[in-house]
C-alpha cells in the first residue's frame, strides 16, 4: 500500500478525490483502490535553535561576542513548535512505519521547500521505504491523474533537496551570527539576514536619494509649428535659454530627419508569482503577502495552477488545456463589457492564439499562473473573498490578453534645428525634436491596459527626465526641409524630480531584477539568465514574506501604497557589515543554490564559505562599533524611533533606556536624587512582565493592535503559560487570552515589574 504525503490537508483531499472515492480515516484519507493520503502542516521539522546544542559555548541564552561564531558541525533538527505540529508529525511517523505501507509518495508542493518538508519528515521517521515524486502544478483532477501516471523516483530530485538543505543552513548561519554580533556590538536588537538586509538597503538608498535631492531648474525652447511642437533638450542656464529664445524668434526651422516606423507591441506574457503580485499591488493596493495567500487558497481549491512559479510561459503539453480555457464562460461575468466585446471580436476573427504563450525552454518546473477548468462563475461569486476575486479577474484578464494580437501603432521622430546667424547660438543651430504616436490596431490593449512608466520601476521618472506622450499631430506628409514657425517661440520651465518612493510592486521588481544594481558583467549575465533560477534576490515564494518581516520588525513602514525605511531600518543599514547589505553577494548565493540544484556546485563547499564569513563577523562588527559617528547616529535613532501611538494621548511612544514611554514625557531630578514626571501624559511600558523580558518587536506589534503572543510567562504560583499583549492606558501593557466565545480576548490581570 502506498502512503501519499501532501503539504496541507486541502491538497490531500484534492489528491484523494482525483485518485478514487475517498474515505476519511484517523489522520489520513483512504481511496477505494487502497491508497492512503495524509498531509503535513507546512514545515513540521526545522533547524533547532542554538540552545539545543548542549555543551557548545554559544548555546547559552546569555549571548557573548567571545563565543561567536555559532557553528554547528552536527546539525540538529526539531519538530516545529506551531500549534498541532507535534501531533501531526507523530501521526505521519506512525503511518510511515505502518507495516502495511510498502512505498511513499512525495506530494508536497512542487518546489524546493516542498521537497525539504517531505524529506525532513521521512528522515525524522528513519524510513528507508522507496519514494516516488508526484510533481503536479495544478490540483485539477485530470492533472493529478496525469502526474500520477508519470511519477519518478524521488531520487531524481536529490539536487533540489540539496539546494533546500543548503539554503536553510546558510540562512540559519548568517541570521544567527550576524544578528548576534550586531546586537552585542550595538546593545540593541538588530536582526539581519542574507536577503532581507540587501532588500532593506535598497529602500534606504532610495529614501536617502529622495531626501537629499535638490530640485534643479531647467528650461526648454519650444517652436510651435501649427498643431505640433518641437522642443529643445534641457537648458540649465537661464540666461543662455533667454538668449536662445531671442535668437530663435521668427527664424525658420530646418527639419533634418523624419523617421517613421510601424511598431508591433507584443501581448504581455502570462503571470508568474512576482508579476501577479506587482499587478495586484498596482491595481488594487493589495500587498504581496495577501496576493500569495489568496492565490494559495485558489490553488488549494483547485481553481488556479501552482502559485510559487517563476515562469511566465507554458509548455506544448499544456497547450490543449489553455485552448479549453479560451471559452466565453471565462470572460462573461468575470470581465467588463468592453473586454468581453473585444474578446468576442478577436475570437470571431480567429485572432486568439494560445501558442503565443508557449516556450518550453522557459519552463523549468512550474508553468505560468492560469485558472483551471474547475473555476465557475458560481464559485467566483459565492465562495471567494474580495481579494481572491480580484486575483481571478487579474489572471483571466492577462490570459485573454496574452493570447491576443499585437498592438500596432505608427511612430514618428522628427529631428530639426533653428538656423542661427553667424556668431549667435550653437554652431549648427538650436537642436530640436518632436515625436508622435498614431494608433493603428489596439489589439490586446482592448483587454488589458498597458503598463505606463508610472506603473513599472523600469520607466521611473528619475531626475526630471521628460517622458514624452507625443508632441501633437505631426503632419503625415512632413519631409526634410525648411519650415516657418507658426507663432512665437516660447520657454517652458521645469525642475528635476527625485526618484519615486518604492511601492510594493516596484520593490518586488527591484528584488527580482537585482542585476541592475551589479556592475560585474559575468554575475549580471548569470542573474539575467533565468533558465535555471528565478533571478535576483530571494525567490517568488519568499519575497512577500521578506517584505512583511521587514515591516513587522519596524525596519520598513507602509505609507499608503508607498514603502519607506524607518529610523531603525536606516540605523541597521548604517552599522551592518558591507557584504550583508550587498545585492551582489546575496545574488551570488542564490546562483550557487541554483547550481547545487543542478549538480554544478557542492553544498559542503558552499556552507564552508558561509562559515568562514561568519567567523570574521565579530571582529568586523566591533571595528564598526568603534566609530564615533555611528555611535552618535545610534543614540539619535534610539531617541527618534517611534514604536507606535500612545494609548493615552496618541503621541509617539519611544524607547529611553530600558523602558518605552510616551514622547511627551519629560522628567526632572529632585534634590534627593529621585526623578519626577515634569510634563507629559506619563504613559510607560516597563521591560518585564510575568518574568519575561519584552522585545522591541513585541511592543511595536502590541501598540499596532497586532496582539503578539508571548510564551513562557510565569504566574505567581510558578506555572508557565502563554498569552497575548495588549496596550493598556493605565498599566502600560496587559495580558489577554483567546478563550471567550467568538474568539474575543479576555484581559488578564498580569502586572508589569519595573
Amino acid at each position: 500500500m502506498r502512503l501519499v504525503i501532501a503539504e496541507k490537508h486541502s491538497v490531500a483531499v484534492a489528491i484523494a478525490q482525483a485518485l478514487g472515492t475517498p474515505v476519511e480515516r484517523d489522520g489520513y484519507i483512504e481511496t477505494d483502490d487502497g491508497v492512503m493520503v495524509s498531509w503535513a502542516q507546512g514545515h513540521l521539522v526545522e533547524l533547532a535553535d542554538p540552545e539545543a546544542y548542549e555543551g557548545e559555548a554559544w548555546a547559552s541564552r546569555e549571548w557573548s561576542m567571545d563565543t561567536l561564531p555559532v557553528d554547528p558541525r552536527q546539525w540538529r533538527w526539531r519538530v516545529s513548535g506551531a500549534k498541532g505540529a507535534s501531533a501531526r508529525f507523530k501521526r505521519l511517523v506512525a503511518l510511515i512505519r505502518d507495516p502495511g505501507v510498502d512505498g511513499l509518495v512525495n506530494a508536497c508542493d512542487p518546489d524546493r521547500e516542498g521537497e525539504a518538508i517531505f524529506r525532513r519528515i521521512v528522515a525524522g521517521a528513519h524510513s528507508s521505504k522507496p519514494v516516488l515524486r508526484l510533481w503536479v502544478a495544478s490540483l485539477d483532477g485530470q492533472a493529478i491523474r496525469d502526474a500520477w501516471a508519470r511519477m519518478r523516483p524521488d531520487s531524481a530530485y536529490d539536487g533540489l533537496a540539496a539546494a533546500a538543505d543548503a539554503r536553510a543552513k546558510s540562512d540559519w548561519l548568517v541570521g544567527m551570527n550576524a544578528s548576534r554580533a550586531h546586537t552585542l556590538a550595538w546593545h540593541r536588537p538588530l536582526s539581519l539576514g542574507r536577503v532581507r538586509t540587501p532588500t532593506l538597503d535598497m529602500v534606504v538608498r532610495r529614501d536617502e536619494a529622495i531626501e537629499h535631492h535638490t530640485p534643479t531648474p531647467f528650461w526648454r525652447l519650444e517652436a510651435h509649428m501649427g498643431g505640433w511642437t518641437l522642443h529643445s533638450p534641457r537648458i540649465t542656464d537661464h540666461d543662455a535659454a533667454v538668449r536662445l529664445l531671442d535668437t530663435a524668434q521668427g527664424r525658420p526651422v530646418n527639419v533634418t530627419r523624419v523617421e517613421r516606423r510601424r511598431e508591433h507591441d507584443r501581448p504581455p506574457a502570462l503571470f508568474d508569482l512576482t508579476s501577479l503580485q506587482q499587478a495586484m499591488n498596482t491595481r488594487y493596493g493589495v500587498t504581496a503577502e495577501h496576493t500569495l495567500d489568496a492565490l494559495q487558497h485558489l490553488y488549494e481549491m483547485g481553481l488556479a495552477t501552482y502559485p510559487r512559479t517563476d515562469s511566465r510561459y507554458i509548455t506544448h503539453d499544456d497547450l490543449p488545456a489553455l485552448r479549453l480555457l479560451l471559452h466565453p464562460r471565462y470572460a462573461l461575468g468575470f470581465l467588463d463589457t468592453g473586454q468581453v466585446t473585444a474578446i468576442h471580436d478577436l475570437a470571431q476573427a480567429g485572432a486568439l492564439d494560445p501558442a503565443r504563450c508557449v516556450d518550453d525552454g522557459k519552463v523549468a518546473g512550474h508553468t505560468a499562473i492560469l485558472p483551471t477548468g474547475r473555476l465557475t462563475y458560481d464559485t467566483f461569486t459565492r465562495d471567494l473573498t474580495d481579494t481572491e476575486r480580484q486575483a481571478v479577474t487579474t489572471i483571466l484578464t492577462r490570459m485573454w490578453a496574452a493570447c491576443s494580437t499585437d498592438r500596432v501603432h505608427d511612430t514618428t521622430r522628427v529631428t530639426a534645428a533653428i538656423d542661427t546667424p553667424a556668431g549667435e547660438g550653437p554652431g549648427h543651430g538650436i537642436p530640436l525634436r518632436a515625436s508622435g504616436d498614431t494608433p493603428v490596431t489596439p489589439g490586446w490593449t482592448l483587454i488589458e491596459r498597458p503598463a505606463t512608466a508610472r506603473d513599472t520601476p523600469h520607466g521611473e521618472h528619475e531626475n526630471g527626465e521628460r517622458h514624452d506622450e507625443g508632441d501633437g499631430t505631426i503632419p503625415v506628409g512632413l519631409v526634410e526641409g525648411t519650415y516657418p514657425q507658426a507663432g512665437p517661440a516660447t520657454l517652458t520651465e521645469g525642475h528635476t524630480a527625485p526618484p519615486r518612493p518604492f511601492t510594493e510592486a516596484s520593490l518586488l521588481a527591484a528584488m527580482e531584477h537585482a542585476s541592475r544594481f551589479i556592475a560585474d558583467r559575468d554575475l549580471k549575465a548569470a542573474l539575467d539568465d533565468d533558465t535555471s533560477h528565478s533571478g535576483g534576490i530571494g525567490t517568488p515564494a519568499t519575497r512577500a514574506g521578506i517584505i512583511e518581516q521587514l515591516v513587522r520588525t519596524g525596519n520598513l513602514e507602509r505609507k499608503g501604497r508607498q514603502i519607506h525605511s524607518t529610523p531603525a531600518g536606516r540605523l541597521l543599514i548604517a552599522v551592518a557589515v558591507d557584504e550583508l547589505k550587498d545585492v551582489k553577494l546575496t545574488a551570488q548565493w542564490e546562483q550557487t543554490l541554483a547550481d547545487i540544484e543542478h549538480g554544478d556546485a557542492d553544498p559542503q563547499t558552499f556552507l564552508d564559505q558561509i562559515r568562514a564569513e561568519c567567523a570574521r563577523l565579530p571582529r568586523r562588527t566591533m571595528r564598526l562599533a568603534g566609530r564615533d559617528d555611528l555611535r552618535a547616529l545610534a543614540d539619535t535613532t534610539r531617541e527618534k524611533e517611534s514604536y507606535g501611538p500612545c494609548p493615552r494621548c496618541g503621541a509617539p511612544v519611544v524607547r529611553t533606556g530600558g523602558i518605552w514611554q510616551c514622547s511627551t514625557n519629560h522628567s526632572r531630578k529632585n534634590p534627593d536624587g529621585t526623578w519626577q514626571l515634569a510634563e507629559g501624559c506619563g504613559y510607560r511600558i516597563y521591560p518585564t512582565i510575568c518574568g519575561r523580558k519584552l522585545t522591541d518587536t513585541a511592543v511595536r506589534r502590541a501598540l499596532a493592535g497586532k496582539h503578539p503572543k508571548i510564551t513562557g510567562l510565569v504566574s505567581k504560583a510558578g506555572r508557565k503559560f502563554d498569552a497575548r499583549l495588549e496596550p493598556d492606558p493605565d498599566r502600560g501593557i496587559r495580558l489577554a487570552f483567546d478563550d471567550r466565545p467568538g474568539g474575543r480576548r479576555r484581559p488578564a490581570s498580569g502586572r508589569q515589574s519595573a
